[in-house]
C-alpha cells in the first residue's frame, strides 16, 4: 500500500520521548483489503535493519518485544482491522512503547513495551488473516527518540552571569538606593516642617500675654445730703426729707 506511517505533524504532548513515540492512526487504508477477522499489526525495526526484517507466515511466528535486542526488530500493537475502517470512532494517535509492565512480567504475548534505545527507528503496518500477511504499508522515515541527560553532564551550579549583566544589575541596584534615599528625604523634610510650623504656633501662643486695662482704685464716695451722725453709739443714718403737704 502507498500508505507511509509518520509522526503526527501537529503540536502533541509527549510526542516523541527518550522511551516512546507517537504515530498517525491509519484510518481508511485497509478497508478494501481486510476480512471480518483480520488484524493490523506494526512492525518496529531498527533503521539499519529493515533488510532482515521477514513477515511472518502466521500469528505464532510473530517476533515478540522481548527479542528486540537480539534481532533488531518485533511487532506490537494488535488491532482488529474493522477498528482502522472510515467509519470506525478511534484516537487520532497510536503510541509505541507506551506499556512499561512488558519486561518486569515477563510476558511471552507480543506487548508494547518500551523503547530502550534513542535508535533511529522504522515502523509499519501489517495486515495478517488467517493465512497469512494479506498487506502492508510502506517504511516509514526514520524516527530518533529523545537522549536523555547524563547525571555527570548535568551543571548543578547555577549560570555564571557575564560582565555586561553584573555592571546591568549593579546599576540598577544603585539607582533604587538613590531614588529611595530621596524619597525619605522629601517624606522627612516635609514631617519636620509640620512640626516646626505646630511649635511656632504653641511657643507665641506660650509668649502672649493678657493684661487688662489698668482700673484706678476706688476712692471714698461723699455721703448723700441728709446723711447725718446720729448720737455716739448709734452710728451714721440717714434723714429722709419730710414728704411735701
Amino acid at each position: 500500500l502507498p500508505y507511509v506511517p509518520r509522526v503526527p505533524s501537529a503540536a502533541l504532548l509527549g510526542k516523541v520521548t527518550a522511551t516512546t513515540f507517537a504515530l498517525e492512526r491509519p484510518c481508511c487504508i485497509f478497508d478494501r483489503h481486510a476480512g471480518a477477522s483480520d488484524t493490523v499489526w506494526l512492525a518496529v525495526v531498527f533503521a539499519n535493519a529493515t533488510a532482515t526484517f521477514r513477515n511472518p507466515p502466521s500469528r505464532a511466528e510473530v517476533p515478540p518485544y522481548r527479542q528486540l535486542p537480539s534481532a533488531h526488530f518485533y511487532m506490537t500493537l494488535e488491532t482488529a482491522a474493522a477498528a482502522f475502517a472510515c467509519s470506525a470512532p478511534s484516537p487520532a494517535v497510536l503510541r509505541v512503547g507506551s506499556d512499561t509492565a512488558c519486561g518486569a512480567q515477563g510476558r511471552q504475548d507480543p506487548c508494547n513495551g518500551p523503547l530502550p534505545s534513542p535508535g533511529p527507528y522504522r515502523v509499519k503496518f501489517l495486515l495478517m488473516g488467517c493465512q497469512g500477511p494479506r498487506a502492508e504499508t510502506r517504511w516509514s522515515q526514520p524516527i530518533l527518540l529523545r537522549r536523555a541527560l547524563s547525571p555527570s553532564a548535568i551543571d548543578a551550579a547555577p549560570p555564571r552571569r557575564g560582565s555586561g549583566m553584573v555592571v546591568i544589575t549593579s546599576l540598577l541596584a544603585s539607582l533604587g538606593t538613590v531614588l529611595g534615599t530621596a524619597v525619605l528625604a522629601a517624606l522627612g523634610a516635609k514631617v519636620w516642617g509640620a512640626l516646626c510650623r505646630r511649635d511656632l504656633g504653641t511657643s507665641a501662643f506660650a509668649r502672649r500675654s493678657y493684661r487688662t486695662h489698668h482700673i484706678p482704685p476706688a476712692l471714698p464716695q461723699p455721703l448723700p445730703p441728709g446723711c447725718g451722725c446720729s448720737p455716739p453709739g448709734l452710728g451714721c443714718f440717714a434723714l429722709r426729707a419730710p414728704a411735701p403737704c
